[in-house]
């Protein structure tokens, strides 16, 4: 229901992609219109503290041969559309899969093995 007769804007079900495309949110394989074997996309959502910096700091050590770019996002907007409701947290392929904890590098590599 919405408040005074007012509608709600519907959300599009798009959302950028760290690489600069476009990637939807529903396709899992594919990341700025290129089928993905593996992952495209490796966000770090955090407010700025050091817990938020820990796990970036632990996600890049992840990920340092894999040639993956990690971005680190401090926009609320941006984190609530992922859904996160504690920090910090990751997202792998426009998906939330951890949040509220600092993973260890080693934890980042198993979940990025799945």
């Amino acid at each position: 229901m919405a408040l005074f007769h007012k509608k709600k804007e519907e959300k599009k079900s798009e959302s950028p992609c760290c690489c600069g495309g476009e990637q939807s949110v529903s396709e899992a394989t594919t990341c700025c219109g290129d089928q993905v074997v593996g992952f495209c996309c490796v966000k770090v959502l955090g407010s700025g503290c050091k817990a938020c910096h820990q796990l970036y700091d632990n996600t890049v050590k992840a990920v340092e041969g894999m040639g993956i770019e990690v971005a680190y996002i401090t926009d609320l907007q941006q984190i609530m559309e992922y859904g996160a409701m504690s920090m910090p947290a990751l997202v792998v392929n426009e998906k939330l899969v951890s949040s509220g904890k600092v993973l260890k590098p080693a934890d980042i590599v198993k979940l990025l093995a799945k």
